[in-house]
């Protein structure tokens, strides 16, 4: 028996209008979203007196008129739609795209060690992008640091393909 906890069951991506992604791009979002359905902490706190649908939610996230839209749905129909600006946001994805192509390339043509050191800055990086979703998400939705880790890959592919 897994200890995981799965509070999304579902998460797609509506990237109509958004370019193809390049393959390793497609690969991380798949990765994402596989290791997110398989553990992920998604809670809803209770709002102005009125009862949350309890889990499991299916999540879709997408860019509307430049904002991200986390919208999730229960058995019994739409649970809450979350509108996030994308300011706060840039400069970590501006600096996960650029470590990432520095990693693609060094998997390429380096050495395990300088590959090693990529990785960690790049882990660095994912981890700061987690947790500035982690605060922006405050009050609307409790997430634990791995399940932001795999939505913030998520709003990182948002960003590649727009």
């Amino acid at each position: 028996m897994s200890d995981a906890t799965t509070d999304l069951r579902s998460v797609t991506i509506d990237d109509s209008g958004l370019s193809a992604p390049t393959p390793e791009i497609e690969q991380e979002r798949k990765v994402a979203i596989f290791d997110l359905l398989e553990d992920n902490s998604f809670r809803l706190p209770e709002r102005e007196g009125r009862a949350v649908p309890p889990p499991p939610y299916d999540l879709e996230l997408c860019i509307r008129e430049r904002r991200l839209v986390f919208d999730l749905t229960g058995d019994s129909g739409p649970v809450a739609e979350f509108h996030l600006s994308l300011g706060p946001f840039r400069q970590a994805v501006k600096d996960y795209f650029q470590i990432c192509e520095s990693y693609f390339d060094a998997v390429k043509k380096l050495p395990p060690s300088q590959i090693e050191a990529i990785d960690m800055a790049r882990r660095g990086i994912h981890n700061e992008g987690a947790r500035l979703l982690q605060e922006r998400l405050e009050g609307k939705a409790e997430i634990d640091i791995d399940t932001a880790r795999r939505l913030f890959t998520l709003i990182c592919v948002l960003h590649w393909g727009g």
